[in-house]
């Protein structure tokens, strides 16, 4: 059928939580899957924490890539913060990565965003070859921090 985006719905929340799982996983973490009524909150209520975009081939959900509004960029700018790109296992390899971050940076374009920033892991080595092949230089100015609320 082909692969196509679209933005997350409500009605996706089984499934954001099922592939969330699958990202807690594959970063080491536990196998289990959030509660989806946590996900509904999140990307459902009354102050969205962000916008996901999913990759469908018919029914079934590939991938996704989750975003969020960042200000102030450049000056008064604002860019999008990609937090997660995921492509799930059967589906690796056949370009839908590059689809996802296509609709990206068109996100970023219909919020008159400046630009689309992101972190890559330094032991995924996959992912960055990825962004190498997208042409992305690695931004070597900038120190990574989190700390607990």
């Amino acid at each position: 059928m082909g692969t196509v985006i679209v933005r997350a719905t409500e009605a996706d929340t089984e499934i954001l939580a099922t592939i969330l799982g699958e990202i807690e996983q594959y970063y080491g973490g536990s196998a289990d899957s959030p509660d989806p009524e946590q996900v509904r909150s999140a990307l459902f209520g009354s102050r969205p924490a962000a916008t996901v975009l999913l990759s469908r081939d018919g029914e079934e959900v590939t991938g996704l890539a989750s975003v969020s509004l960042l200000w102030p960029a450049a000056g008064a700018d604002t860019s999008l913060y990609l937090k997660e790109l995921y492509v799930r296992e059967p589906h690796r390899r056949r370009g839908i990565a590059r689809e996802l971050m296509t609709a990206v940076h068109a996100e970023a374009r219909a919020a008159g965003c400046s630009r689309v920033e992101w972190t890559a892991d330094r032991d995924n080595p996959a992912a960055l070859a990825f962004y190498v092949a997208l042409g992305v230089v690695p931004n070597d100015g900038k120190i990574f921090y989190r700390s607990q609320a």
